[in-house]
C-alpha cells in the first residue's frame, strides 16, 4: 500500500530522466524515417519550407510539422523564424547522401537489425537463447544472407562507418614503420581501401570467407583499388591467416567466447611478422564496467549471437600478453570505441 510519505519521498526524485528513457526509442524512430524519406538530401541545397520538404520525400502534410520540429528539437535540423528548415551542423556533415563523410547506411542497418531483435530482449533474458531474425520471414541476419542484393545492403550500413574509422587509424598509427597490413574480417575491403588511399606504400590484404569474394572483387574495383588489396578467402581458426606487418581486427573479437578469442589471438601473434603490430578494436567495456552505452553494446552481442559479448580492456591485454604480445597501449576511437595496439 503506497503512503503519504512514499508519494513524498518520491516527489523528491524528478521522474523525468525515467519517461525520456522510456521513450528512448522515439527519437531514434525519428531519425531512422528521416533518413530513409531523405529529409536531409532535400536540404542539401539549402533551406526549405515544409511544403517543399513535403513534396520533396513524400510526407503525409498532417505528420510533416511535428515531425520536422522533431527533428530540429533534436539538433538535426534548424528552424528559422519564418518556418523554414536546414541542416543541422551534423546532419550536414554525417547525413546527406553522395558526401565522403555520410553514416545514412550506418542509420539504415541499424534500423533494420536492432528492432526486431531487441524486441525479444525478454525472451532472450529468461531463456538465454540468441534471438536470431528468419530470413524466410523478411528479417535481417547481417552478412549470412543468401541474397547477394541483402548481404550488398549489410555491407554498405558498415561501409558507412568504416569509412570514418579508417580515416581515424589511418592518422593514430604511424605506418611509415610499415610496409603491409591485414584486415581481418575486411568484408568487401572498404576500411582497407581507406587505409591505401592514405598511405599508398602500404601493400594491403583482406582476409574473410569465401563468399564475400564477389562483393569484395566489385567493391574494391569500383573504387579503384583492384591491384592494391588482395583478398584470401578462409576461415580464421583453421585456414593459415596471411602474413603481414600490421594485422587489424576490428569488431572480430566480441563475437566469439573467451577460449576463441584467445585462440585466434595466438594465431594472429603466429601471423604478425617480427616488430610489427596488432590494431584491435571494439566496443570494449571500462574495466570498472560503469559505461551503459558499452555495456548495451555487450548485451547485444549477447542477445544475436550464441557466445559473443564486449570485454573489458584489461581482459585483452591479459589476453595480448598471453598470446606473446608486448607494449599494448589503449586509447579512445570516435567517441564510441576503444583502439588496443600492441607489438610483435
Amino acid at each position: 500500500m503506497t503512503t503519504t510519505d512514499d508519494r513524498t519521498k518520491a516527489a523528491a526524485v524528478d521522474p523525468g530522466p525515467l519517461i525520456k528513457l522510456t521513450i528512448a526509442d522515439c527519437a531514434a524512430k525519428v531519425l531512422h524515417s528521416a533518413v530513409t524519406l531523405g529529409v536531409f538530401g532535400a536540404l542539401a541545397e539549402g533551406p526549405a519550407d515544409a511544403d517543399r520538404i513535403v513534396a520533396a520525400t513524400g510526407l503525409h502534410p498532417r505528420m510533416a510539422g511535428d515531425f520536422l520540429d522533431a527533428l530540429a528539437g533534436l539538433g538535426l535540423l534548424e528552424r528559422t523564424g519564418d518556418d523554414r528548415y536546414t541542416n543541422g551542423p551534423l546532419a550536414k556533415a554525417y547525413l546527406v547522401p553522395g558526401t565522403s563523410t555520410y553514416l545514412g547506411g550506418f542509420v539504415e542497418l541499424t534500423n533494420e537489425t536492432l528492432y526486431g531483435t531487441w524486441g525479444r530482449l525478454t525472451e532472450a533474458l529468461t531463456t538465454g537463447t540468441p534471438q536470431h531474425l528468419d530470413p524466410d520471414k523478411g528479417g535481417f541476419v547481417g552478412d549470412k544472407h543468401k541474397d547477394p542484393e541483402k548481404m550488398k545492403r549489410f555491407f554498405a550500413g558498415l561501409d558507412a562507418y568504416s569509412d570514418r574509422m579508417g580515416v581515424e587509424i589511418a592518422g593514430r598509427v604511424d605506418w611509415s614503420r610499415h610496409s603491409s597490413f591485414v584486415d581481418l574480417g575486411g568484408a568487401r575491403g572498404n576500411l582497407a581501401s581507406v587505409l591505401v588511399k592514405e598511405h599508398p606504400h602500404l601493400k594491403a590484404g583482406v582476409f574473410d570467407l569465401e563468399r564475400t569474394r564477389p562483393l569484395f572483387t566489385e567493391h574494391v574495383g569500383r573504387l579503384g583499388y583492384a591491384d592494391r588489396i588482395e583478398f584470401t578467402g578462409g576461415d580464421f581458426f583453421t585456414d593459415d591467416i596471411p602474413r603481414a606487418d600490421v594485422i587489424v581486427l576490428g569488431h572480430i573479437l566480441h563475437g566469439f567466447d573467451t577460449d576463441r578469442r584467445r585462440e585466434l589471438l595466438r594465431r594472429v601473434h603466429a601471423a604478425v611478422n617480427p616488430g610489427g603490430r596488432i590494431l584491435v578494436y571494439d566496443r570494449m567495456i571500462d574495466d570498472e564496467r560503469r559505461d551503459a552505452e558499452r555495456l548495451l553494446s555487450s548485451l547485444h552481442m549477447r542477445l544475436v549471437s550464441p557466445d559473443g559479448s564486449e570485454y573489458r580492456v584489461g581482459d585483452l591485454y591479459a589476453w595480448l600478453r598471453e598470446a606473446g604480445f608486448t607494449d599494448a597501449v589503449a586509447e579512445p576511437l570516435l567517441g564510441t570505441h576503444t583502439l588496443v595496439t600492441a607489438t610483435r
